[in-house]
């Protein structure tokens, strides 16, 4: 699960690194006056909360926007580690209680220990315990039903990310819109004369944009990762179950 940490802290780093130049540009571009008589003025400095506000109205739901994706991040990557949810340090306790048939002693070990494997586990052990019989079909019937629960339960702030994605470029791509209606507004009302009415509607039109394109391209990249490692977790987390399975069928009690 380190690679998947490594992938977090990368994509951090590329929202970081995407985000400050980007900001950088647009704020120089934004502070910088006009040539008065042929006179170059000094670009005066641009808080990043300038720049904001020129944005618009479109960087106050992109702002929320970025608020969530750092949140379903940190959330996933605390979330869906392999150790947590697949509980290897428990492989022993199960065998051995699987070795004695112990249905109940599984089933209370699982009730004490809530992960994905153990919640899975448990729904086959309940199978068993509700036909005090071993069932292979029924008892698979139920870890498969309790697999379905489960995934749809874990893959759910995982797409959250991937709507993060693909609302936040519509989004700014909606306040270049609303941008460059204003710059034609002022152009119609013969605002051409004067740069700054102008440069300011333009100056929202591509600041809402860059902001939606920061935003998606992490969110869809962590989207990708915790997918597949989940996935991948998912594929592991059945075969142990097989394994125990197959060490209560075939186990000898006297």
């Amino acid at each position: 699960m380190k690679k998947g940490y490594l992938g977090v802290v990368a994509m951090l780093v590329l929202l970081v690194g995407m985000l400050v130049p980007i900001a950088s540009t647009l704020a120089q571009e934004a502070g910088a006056a006009p040539a008065v008589e042929q006179e170059v003025e000094v670009a005066d400095t641009v808080t990043f909360g300038a720049l904001i506000k020129q944005g618009g109205w479109a960087m106050y739901p992109l702002g929320l926007f970025s608020v969530a994706m750092f949140y379903f991040i940190i959330r996933n990557s605390l979330l869906l580690r392999e150790k947590n949810m697949l509980r290897a340090d428990l492989k022993g306790e199960i065998e051995a209680l699987m070795a004695k048939r112990d249905v109940a002693g599984v089933r209370e070990l699982c009730a004490a220990n809530d992960s994905l494997l153990t919640a899975v586990l448990d729904a086959g052990m309940e199978r068993i315990s509700e036909e005090h019989a071993y069932d292979a079909q029924h008892v698979m019937d139920a870890i498969e039903e309790a697999g379905n629960e489960q995934m749809v339960t874990f893959m759910k702030p995982i797409n959250f990310l991937s709507i993060i994605g693909g609302t936040a470029p519509m989004l700014g791509l909606l306040g270049t819109v609303s941008g460059m209606i204003k710059a034609f507004s002022i152009i119609a009302q013969g605002g051409m004369g004067d740069p700054g009415k102008l440069a300011g509607s333009i100056g929202e039109a591509l600041i809402t944009t860059a902001t939606g394109l920061v935003i998606a391209i992490p969110a869809m990249f962590a989207y990708f990762l915790f997918k597949n490692n989940f996935i991948k977790s998912m594929s592991t987390m059945g075969r142990m179950v097989g394994h125990y399975l197959n060490i209560y069928r075939y186990a000898k009690v006297d």
